[in-house]
């Protein structure tokens, strides 16, 4: 499938130069991109790229003087990044999963399919699931029993939704999450040595060795409107009450959320990042890759945290964190910037001693420790 110049730049609200009538089928890198592609060259610096593909039009910065580049035609865009999310989204032409249901799926008693639903290969839906109308289930999904999924859903393969999961609509789900699994909670008959360390600070004395017993999962999952959630992500049901993902939320690959955990709207959780159990995390929070939150704290609104950063108390609104155990950003990066001095410091302080020590030694005859005193 092929598009106008014209079409994409009214797509993407940009304006468009040269012969907007010339057609392209795919975006492509500036020193890679053909005469059918459109060069992504949105900062200056890839410019001279461009003279090294072959294109004839480029998707280019604001105020770029595109016919000093050789193009025939160009779109000029002020937001790359906002700019590359309506092409890519014109140009992804989605998975490919056929209308209406597949003779190998299995519907349970009492399921509702919506209008317009297409149902993948090998798909399994339980007894009273509740499928919204246009929603995309590709294969090798499974959708446990009481269940309600919203209008226009698209579940890619594998993915394993448990009961009493309610998701909004406009859901996207890559391949592989779990949502709605048992959460990690167990107990045993008297405190455990965790508990008396975490008492204690670590000043804990052996305890008996005792067996664990699993608190069961009695919640469900509730999801909001415009969520996505990321390939091989687990969000665990709550123990009582539900684990909460607010609308507009983003969850990318291998994130896990323990049970009760409450995520506000519209955040961004990064790579790897892990929440603890009956953790509160605002709205518009951002956690960057391999974060980590503690259980049973809040992290206030706007609250944006570094990669790496491991949260172990409540994070106040609007903080920006980082490090280990997280801090301000700006006291962590002079805290390490004071690290890094520390050999040089040592130095120093060794050439005072010497100084100063060195007419005071004993048997120098001079001063204390001397034969004179």
């Amino acid at each position: 499938m092929s598009h106008t110049i014209a079409e994409i730049a009214e797509a993407i609200g940009a304006q468009a130069f040269g012969d907007v009538n010339l057609r392209v089928c795919n975006a492509a890198e500036p020193a890679m991109a053909g005469p059918d592609d459109l060069a992504l060259a949105m900062d200056r610096k890839y410019a001279p790229q461009l003279a090294g593909g072959r294109a004839r039009a480029a998707m280019l910065w604001d105020g770029a003087d595109w016919q000093a580049l050789g193009l025939k035609s160009a779109i000029c865009v002020a937001r790359p990044r906002f700019a590359m999310a309506g092409l890519t989204r014109m140009l992804d032409d989605g998975p490919d999963i056929a209308a209406g249901i597949d003779r190998t799926a299995i519907i349970g008693d009492g399921a509702v399919i919506g209008e317009g639903a297409a149902i993948g290969p090998f798909v399994v839906i339980g007894r009273d699931v509740r499928i919204g109308a246009r929603a995309r289930i590709a294969s090798h999904v499974s959708i446990a029993r009481s269940s309600v999924i919203g209008d226009d859903a698209l579940i890619l393969q594998g993915v394993r939704i448990g009961p009493r999961v309610f998701i909004g609509d406009r859901f996207v789900c890559q391949p592989g999450a779990v949502i709605g699994a048992d959460g990690f909670s167990f107990v045993t008959e008297d405190k455990s040595r965790p508990e008396i360390v975490r008492e204690t600070l670590g000043k804990a004395e052996a305890a008996p060795q005792q067996n664990w017993t699993r608190i069961h999962s009695l919640g469900c999952v509730e999801i909001g409107d415009d969520v996505e959630i990321g390939a091989n992500a687990t969000i665990d049901r709550g123990t009582v009450r539900a684990t909460r993902v607010g609308s507009g939320s983003k969850l990318d690959n291998l994130v896990h959320l323990g049970h009760n955990v409450t995520v506000g709207r519209d955040c961004l959780l990064c790579g790897l990042v892990g929440v603890a159990g009956s953790s509160r995390i605002g709205d518009r929070v951002v956690l960057g890759g391999q974060c980590g939150v503690s259980d049973n704290i809040f992290v206030g609104d706007d609250v944006v945290a570094g990669g790496g950063t491991k949260i172990l108390a409540n994070a106040p609104a609007g903080r920006v964190l980082l490090g280990y155990p997280a801090m301000k950003m700006t006291a962590q990066m002079e805290t390490w910037k004071h690290v890094r001095r520390l050999g040089r410091l040592f130095a120093q302080v060794a050439e005072l001693r010497e100084a100063v020590a060195g007419p005071h030694r004993k048997g120098d005859g001079k001063g204390r420790g001397g034969d004179d005193d």
